[in-house]
Parts: structure tokens; sequence; C-alpha cells
């Protein structure tokens, strides 16, 4: 056998090597190229998936599809559930005024702050929320209906003042007193309350101007509200105005808190806050509890903070960035000042240090952006009217406000750059598979593309590491492409080289396989005795 094996060596010429390193690098290349397209398209290694749907059941291996199928069917609805609701675009709870912020940015840069898309939104969030099928009844909000829709936002503006100016109209009244007469009668009807919000969110360029124009709104829309409340039951006409009132006056009062936190009034705003979600607790649909937390952060009361975060921290209400990262800079607050990596790794990490790493680690896990924000390793730019929770967007929108609440608390910072990447080592695939929270999502580059302005470079990150097979097939196809190299440079020498590495393979087999069939006849030949056995077992 060996001197077969030999002889058809000796046989073999260097371009039979040439030829057999070229196909296998080609077809290596190939696997590569198909692997990394599959990737991209599936999120997952072809051959990785091959090998536990169908290789694993056939060489004795457990499924795990036929183990899960009595919850595949809830586990798939729960899951495109979660897609929906997690690539919902959410109003930004602490957005600016555009005439006396955004607009001002614009004219300073020369740059649009919002895109085309996020402003749309929001016309549709004021049609939805300012308007009602019964607008036509009263000519103002007629007007105002079509404001809404109006592109341009000096036609908008136009609109606005044009629903100011009809406060009055007179009726014909028939006096039975006087037969023969007729007496006009001048009827005030009520200020266009929605007009003064379009007026204090686009025309105004200063948060005071801003508030006078919302402080007139509010005796506006606390007037409609008040009769509208009275007439709520008398049909489904009447209760879509109390409804639409109600989103108005809120708006307003909410609006108005958000003015005096702007200007320096941190604690009337509280105030207002806290008075508006007892006067309206159903409406968590505004999210204003994320307006007193920070309000009261930058009061420095970390009690009644921890209070509302007990409140709205619950496992049953969706998360938020500020929920999550308010929480963990709490818990970092209590050990920030005296943490030192150089120590914790010598004597390990304390009780209370461990609950804020846990709690930087469950903040990260929901939006793995706001580290870099808040570490100033990328910079901030205006945040969007719409946000979506997990992205880029809300990262911008929590860490625009909320830096500053970091930097006060001494050592917090320190303990985000220490901690915040151990997340990722925790969850080496969030794409797929989550630790405290269900997986990253991934539609959220889309959405943060369409909401962020264009010189905005969007966050993408965490990115899902490589699968095994596709590294190994890359480093297969780099082997087999360098042997095909050296092979087609110096074929007299690698034949030499593969000869000599397949004489030795061979021989090692050879022995091997002397060695085993000596024994065997040794084994044969010798009348080995049988073994002794224990007393234990002897009968």
């Amino acid at each position: 056998m060996e001197y077969q094996v030999s002889m058809f060596l000796n046989t073999l010429t260097p371009k039979f090597y040439v030829a057999l390193t070229g196909t296998s690098s080609l077809i290596s290349g190939l696997i590569l190229i198909f692997e990394w397209w599959y990737f991209r398209k599936y999120g997952t290694s072809f051959i990785e998936q091959v090998s536990v749907s169908h290789l694993r059941p056939l060489l004795g291996g457990v499924d795990n599809n036929s183990s899960n199928n009595s919850n595949s069917s809830n586990g798939d609805s729960d899951s495109n559930r979660q897609s929906v609701s997690e690539c919902k675009v959410w109003r930004n709870p602490l957005n600016l005024f555009r005439g006396a912020e955004y607009n001002r940015y614009t004219w300073v840069t020369g740059r649009e702050p919002l895109t085309y898309y996020d402003m749309n939104l929001s016309a549709q969030d004021h049609q939805t929320f300012f308007t009602c099928d019964s607008d036509h009844l009263r000519p103002a909000d007629a007007i105002m209906q079509k404001a809404w829709r109006e592109r341009n936002p000096q036609a908008r503006i136009s609109a606005a003042h044009e629903a100011l100016e009809i406060n009055e109209i007179r009726s014909r009244v028939e006096v039975p007193l006087i037969a023969s007469s007729t007496i006009w009668e001048i009827k005030l009807l009520p200020k266009c309350a929605t007009a003064y919000i379009l007026l204090a969110e686009e025309e105004a360029t200063t948060i005071a101007e801003a508030e006078k124009l919302f402080k007139q709104a509010l005796k506006a829309g606390d007037g409609c509200y008040r009769r509208s409340q009275q007439l709520q039951h008398h049909g489904s006409q009447y209760e879509a105005q109390h409804r639409r009132d109600t989103n108005v006056l809120v708006y307003i009062k909410r609006r108005l808190a958000m003015c005096a936190r702007r200007l320096g009034r941190t604690r009337e705003a509280v105030k207002m806050m806290r008075d508006l979600m007892k006067e309206f607790p159903l409406l968590s649909m505004f999210n204003i509890h994320e307006n007193l937390l920070e309000a009261l952060l930058e009061l420095q009361a970390y009690a009644d903070v921890q209070a509302v975060l007990a409140k709205y921290d619950d496992i049953s209400l969706p998360k938020s960035a500020t929920i999550c990262y308010t929480a963990a800079l709490l818990k970092a607050r209590a050990v920030s000042d005296k943490f030192s990596p150089e120590a914790a790794s010598r004597r390990g990490l304390s009780t209370a240090e461990m609950n804020a790493v846990e709690a930087i680690h469950r903040a990260v896990e929901f939006n793995p952006h706001v580290p870099k924000y808040l570490l100033e390793m990328k910079s901030l730019i205006l945040p969007p009217e719409h946000i979506l929770k997990r992205g880029d967007s809300e990262a911008i929108a929590y860490a625009f406000f909320h830096l500053a609440h970091w930097k006060r608390v001494e050592g917090a910072l320190n303990l985000l750059h220490c901690t915040w990447e151990g997340t990722f080592r925790m969850i080496p695939y969030p794409l797929e598979k989550g630790h405290l929270f269900y997986p990253y999502p991934i539609c959220t580059e889309t959405a943060d593309r369409e909401l962020l302005p264009s010189f905005h470079e969007v966050s993408v990150y965490p990115k899902k590491e490589l699968p095994f097979f596709i590294l190994f097939t890359a480093g297969l196809c780099s082997f087999t492409a360098m042997l095909a190299l050296l092979t087609h440079q110096f074929p007299e020498l690698m034949g030499v080289f593969a000869k000599a590495m397949i004489d030795m393979f061979c021989s090692a087999e050879l022995r091997d396989w002397n060695c085993q069939s000596i024994f065997m006849h040794l084994e044969d030949d010798l009348e080995l005795p049988p073994a002794p056995q224990s007393p234990h077992f002897q009968n």
C-alpha cells in the first residue's frame, strides 16, 4: 500500500498542485461570498442555520423548535406586536419651540434642524388632537383646520391671525314685543385657542413671547373646555368636541410649564406639571412625567425623582431612555463619588456598586446610543419633534436635556465610562437576544435617518458580531488563496512540501495500522487468564 501511494505521488506534477489550490481557493471564496450575502439579508449564517435546523436532529441532538411548538404561535404574535410597537414614532416630550428655538438655530447656522418627515408627523398630530368633525360649526376652528394642513409656515401664521379676527357675529333675533321691528344682537365668540397655540409655537421669536401667547390661549381654551364639559353627554358630536377641548387645554398647560422651566422658574414649572397630572391622570400619552423628572433633577430633588420613578418605572408600562437612565443616575449617585476602577478590581464591587453597574447595563441595553452623547464622544444636535424609542433620536433628545444633570453628580460619568461597554459582552447578539429587554429592533436605523437631519451622522450602534462560520470561511479562503499563489510562484518547492506532508501523514496512518494489527495478533496467540473478580461480587 505504501508503495502504491508513493507511486501515485511521484506521478503528480506541479500543475496539479496549482490547479488543486486554485480550485480550493475559488470554492472557499464562493462560499464566503454566499455566506456574507445571506448574513446581510437574513442576519444569520447559512451554515450555522442548516447545521442547527437539519443536521443536529439527524445526529441525535435536541430540536429546540419541537420543544417550543406549544409557544411558537404566541411567540410569533408577541414578536410581531413588539416589532410594530418598537418602530412606532412617539412625540418628543421635551420638544423645543419652532419659532423661539428651531428657527433661531436656522437663522444662525443656515441649517434646517427639522426634517420634512418630522414636521409632517407634527402636522398629523395637530390635526388629530386639535380638530374634530364639528369644526365647521365654528368659523375660526374651520380656518384652523385648514391651517394645520398648510405646508408653508407663513400661510399657517396668516391663517391663525385670520381665525383670531373672527371674534364676533351678528345673529338676527325676532323680538315678539315689537312685531314690526327687528333687533340685532351682538354675540361675542370666544377667542380661538388653537390659533394662539400656532402663533406661540411658530411666530414667537422668544420664550417670553410664546408664554404670553400661551396665557391668552389658556383663557380661551379653559372657557371652551368648561362649556363642552357640560354638554359632553348630549351626543357623540359633543363628546368629540369635549375630547378635542381637553387635548387643547392639556397641551397649553404643559407648554406653559415648559416655558416656565425655560425661563428659570423651575419650582413653578414643577407645580404646574404636578397639578396637570392630578387633573388629567388618564392622559399618559403625553408623558408629562418625563418633563417632571427633568425639572426635579434640575432642583436636585432626588427623593422626589425616586418617588416618580417608583410610580412609572413599572414592568407593565413602556420604558424610555429617561426612565432607565434616570434610575441609573440615582443609583450611580450613591457610589460614584468614591468609585475607582483600580480599587474595584482589587477588592471587588460592593452591593451598592453592583446595583449601580446593573442599572447602567439595563439602561445601555434599552438604548445603547446615549452613552456616546453623555460622554461627549459624539456631538449633540437639536432634538427632533418626534423620537423613536431605543433609537438615536431618543438618545439625542435625552442627552440634550440631561447631560447637565449627569455632570452635576460627581463621578457619575466616570462610572458610566468604566461600565457601559460591558453590556455588549453580556449580550453578544443584541439583534437576536436581549438580557433584560426584548432584542434590539433593526428598524431604528431607517426611521432615525428620516427623523434626523442629513448633516447628522446617525448612530447604528450596536453592530451585530459576525458569525463564526463567516470568519472561518474568510480564513479558509485566505489560506487557500495564499497556497495557490505560492504554488503558482514556486511549483517545484510546493510540490516537494506537499509530498513530504502526505508521506508523513500516510506513514503515521500505516504505523498506527501496523501497531493495531500486531496487538490483535498477540491477543490471539497469547492465552491470557481471566481477570480476577472482587470478593464483593462473588456468590
